[in-house]
């Protein structure tokens, strides 16, 4: 009998609750997207990370609020994404659950969909791909699935927008229902008894019997669900008995027919599924291959497959890395120009030092655009994942990779991390560790987070290239191999003694390979997607970047320096200014120029040179001098003097002065940074980090690159000073520095291995937070790999010392010794493996 010819309307609801549910693969993302439009945002289920979507349509007077549950293959609660979806259904009460099922795989989601039914939803059922399933010569009757199911069945192609008004018809229809018909349950034979006497016991709280599903709660019970026996056992008044109860009827049901009852439900929902299947569907021409194995022949064959893989990874990582980087010279322009803006809506700079509100201003303007710069490498990042998504590629990476990747406690998802962080050079560890989302398996996803940040990223290449020149000049190439390679080894080991460890208690879903048909993505998916997940990002690390580059700041800015130290800087900068007014005064300038209009000028003459720095051909330094000639008249003389011999005196004074007051606040700015928070802990730490080899000037160089890597470098041009005014390179600086104060090979060495395995930036800590949603994480996160690139760095330098080996023979014998350990771990897997198949199969 149909669900229309049964239901009894009722007075419409203003707000229609939808759970929108399904398998993975299945298409729902796409149906989301066709229900719901643009009116949608992302948040985080309360206590995980798993994405919460919600999107709302109207149709009428009645707002449809529609939330997207993550992908899963049933409602137990083994997997995170398993427990957030029941946890949904159970508190949440949805007014209506579409099931999204693939039109191509009908009898493998039908599995779902008898789990939805037990928990006496209205639902609807929206067969999506159903344009897929006719290419592959499927006929289905959707009368025939209608009246079997008891439910309301839609056909839809999500990606096209393809039966989304008869689904939202069939939404209204089935949601406002005064008594929705009951769909046609499975029967579960000789397991019926038992379920029906724990189902009477549960209805005897009025409580369970108003607010759960009973007979879902007794199919669970006698499958051994830990959740739903806490759930009894903790508010059922009669918990105890129950729980009794259920354990007694299931052994005994066990005894009498030698087979598990979560392997006899299964067979159950089988015989189900393949009935409904052979009734309502047809084959019209089962010689035709479909086009997706067709595909599969060629993309996972044995040979070929890495081949595949190579060519879209070097594709994800030319276009999202290497162009998307390209973008930034396009974007950082607009970025510096908010800074500009911002710069002059503070304090005006003062002249040796700024004031705290202008730095501190300063200070988080450019941290967040240092984050918001990576925006287009995130776009086109998201936009090739949410490419590689839908069309079904995705799946396949994981299934090619995942068993040298298992042996190490990773996933085969773990891939595309590991190469956008940069697994040879010049990636970057936030997209990275963003992109651990699809990783469905929560010790392998934690494990991926926490060494990603091991890969060579794009601002560790300055450091390694700096050391290299000076310490490896003779064996370039070989040093490039090792940095780039050793951190893949180290990275596999970690993960592994992580995995056998510290995450050894987590949550690992089995591992299911569905392979998904291949689709063409379609261009207001894909985009939809990039937004929505660029969005996400901006705002996240823009809630969190405040936080953290505060304290960044006040370590490295706080006590500052002493008012004597103050005084006498002042007199270095009141000499000079004294000098430069000498000059004016022999001008005819003299009266327009006076002391106290000094500082203006010297703010003017710098924001007039960073504005011609940041113009591009003559259009821009044009535009620039037209800004400039407008606004100051009187000065621009001065700043530009052309034929003006006394302007040109007074120019020649002005970058004189200017430059002995970039010296004075750079010289105040490295005294600050020693006697900083920073600065005082790296001095205090030079007798512990002797033992890898570290003096002050590496400890705050490390420190302070942990604000952005690219500041180690910085830093060490600011404390490496001696011959900066002989116009010598920093490598040279160094060098001499080094031949004076006694450092080797073996020294560089220990900082290249201690950088490598460093804790990872302020980007990307924060990001580690973001993902893991832990504070904890965050903290281990620092602690743990310095613990670990310490222990390594001074292994090294200590043992080379007392071998007296060179920096070059250590790198070979420590890249040797990891390469075997690696080797071992794989092979130790594989045969543990081997053992316990072949003890499953003595077994059997």
């Amino acid at each position: 009998m149909s669900v229309e010819n049964n239901g009894k309307t009722k007075t419409a609801k203003s707000n229609i609750l939808i759970a929108l549910a399904g398998q993975q693969n299945a298409g729902k993302s796409t149906t989301y997207n066709m229900l719901t439009g643009a009116n949608q945002h992302v948040a985080n289920y309360p206590g995980v990370t798993v994405d919460k979507k919600v999107g709302s349509y109207r149709d009428g007077k009645t707002r449809y609020e529609v939330v997207d549950l993550p992908g899963t293959y049933s409602l137990t609660s083994f997997s995170l994404e398993e427990r957030v979806s029941r946890n949904f259904f159970l508190e949440e009460k949805p007014d209506i659950v579409v099931n999204v099922i693939d039109a191509t795989a009908l009898r493998r989601s039908l599995y779902f969909t008898f789990q939805v039914m037990e928990m006496n939803f209205p639902i609807t059922i929206a067969l999506n791909m159903i344009d897929v399933a006719k290419n592959q010569g499927l006929s289905i009757d959707l009368q025939e699935l209608r009246t079997r199911l008891g439910v309301e069945v839609v056909a839809t192609v999500g990606r096209t927008g393809k039966g989304k008004q008869d689904l939202k018809t069939s939404i209204h229809k089935s949601a406002n229902q005064e008594i929705s018909p009951p769909p046609v349950l499975i029967k579960y034979d000789k397991l019926e008894e038992p379920l029906q006497v724990l189902e009477k016991m549960l209805a005897e709280d009025s409580f369970f019997k108003e607010n759960y599903p009973l007979r879902w709660l007794a199919i669970k019970l006698v499958e051994n669900d830990p959740e739903v026996y806490s759930l009894v056992e903790t508010k059922h008044f009669n918990g105890q008995t129950i729980i009794k109860e259920s354990t007694l009827l299931r052994a005994r049901f066990e005894a009498e027919l030698d087979i598990d009852t979560g392997d006899y439900i299964m067979a159950c929902r089988d015989k189900a599924a393949k009935e409904i299947v052979n009734a309502c569907i047809t084959m019209k021409d089962i010689s035709k291959q479909p086009i997706s194995e067709r595909i599969d022949r060629w993309v996972l064959n044995r040979a070929l497959a890495p081949f595949f893989l190579l060519a879209v990874v070097f594709t994800i990582y030319e276009l999202s890395i290497v162009q998307g980087y390209k973008l930034t010279a396009y974007t950082w322009p607009i970025l510096a120009k908010i800074r500009d803006f911002i710069a002059h809506l503070l304090p005006s700079p003062g002249m040796i030092e700024d004031s705290l509100l202008r730095s501190m201003g300063l200070w988080m303007v450019d941290s967040a655009n240092t984050l918001l710069n990576y925006v287009p490498i995130f776009f086109i990042l998201f936009a090739l994942i949410a490419i590689l998504e839908d069309s079904g590629y995705m799946a396949r990476i994981a299934f090619i990779l995942d068993r040298i990747f298992h042996s190490f406690g990773l996933h085969g998802q773990s891939t595309l991390p590991f190469i956008l962080g940069g697994v040879f050079a010049g990636g970057c560890a936030v997209p990275g560790i963003m992109s651990t989302k699809s990783i469905p398996d929560e010790k392998s996803r934690l494990a991926t987070i926490l060494t990603v940040p091991f890969m060579n990223c794009l601002a560790k290449i300055p450091l390694y290239t700096l050391l290299i020149n000076i310490y490896f000049a003779e064996h370039k190439t070989w040093a490039m191999f090792f940095i780039s390679t050793i951190t893949i080894l180290m990275a596999m080991i970690i993960a592994k003694i992580l995995t056998s460890t510290i995450l050894k208690g987590r949550e690992t879903a089995p591992f299911i390979m569905e392979m998904p048909n291949y689709h063409a993505p379609t261009l207001f998916g894909v985009t939809q997607r990039s937004i929505e997940r660029t969005w996400e990002y901006i705002k996240k690390v823009g809630s969190i970047v405040v936080a953290v580059s505060l304290c960044v700041f006040s370590l490295l800015q706080f006590p500052g320096l002493s008012k004597d130290r103050m005084d006498y800087y002042d007199a270095e900068m009141n000499k000079a200014v004294t000098v430069f007014y000498s000059k004016v005064s022999e001008t005819s300038y003299k009266d327009v120029i006076e002391p106290i209009k000094t500082l203006t000028l010297l703010n003017l003459y710098d924001d007039y040179k960073r504005a011609r720095m940041n113009s591009s051909g003559k259009d821009g330094a044009a535009a620039v001098e037209a800004q400039f000639k407008a606004k100051t008249p009187n000065m621009f003389t001065l700043l530009k003097p052309r034929n003006n011999k006394e302007a040109k005196k007074i120019n020649r004074a002005l970058r004189k002065v200017s430059s002995k007051r970039k010296r004075l606040r750079r010289k105040i700015k490295e005294e600050k940074i020693r006697n900083s928070f920073f600065g005082v802990i790296g001095r205090a730490l030079e007798p512990v980090t002797q033992l890898a080899g570290f003096d002050w000037k590496v400890n705050i160089a490390l420190i302070s690159s942990f604000a952005a890597r690219e500041s180690s470098v910085a830093t060490m041009g600011v404390l490496y000073q001696q011959g900066a005014d002989d116009n010598k390179t920093l490598e040279q600086r160094m060098n001499n520095e080094s031949e004076s104060s006694g450092i080797t090979p073996l020294h560089a060495l220990a900082v290249l291995l201690f950088f490598a395995l460093y804790p990872p930036c302020l980007a990307a800590t924060i990001m580690v937070k973001i993902q893991t949603g832990s504070w904890k994480w965050m903290v281990f996160s620092i602690v743990f790999p310095t613990t670990i690139g310490f222990g390594v760095a001074s292994t090294v330098f200590t043992l080379g010392n007392a071998l007296g080996a060179s920096g070059i023979d250590m790198m070979k014998g420590f890249y040797l010794t990891t390469l075997i350990i690696a080797v071992f771990i794989a092979l130790e897997h594989k045969f543990s493996s081997d053992r316990l198949a072949s003890s499953s199969v003595y077994q059997s």
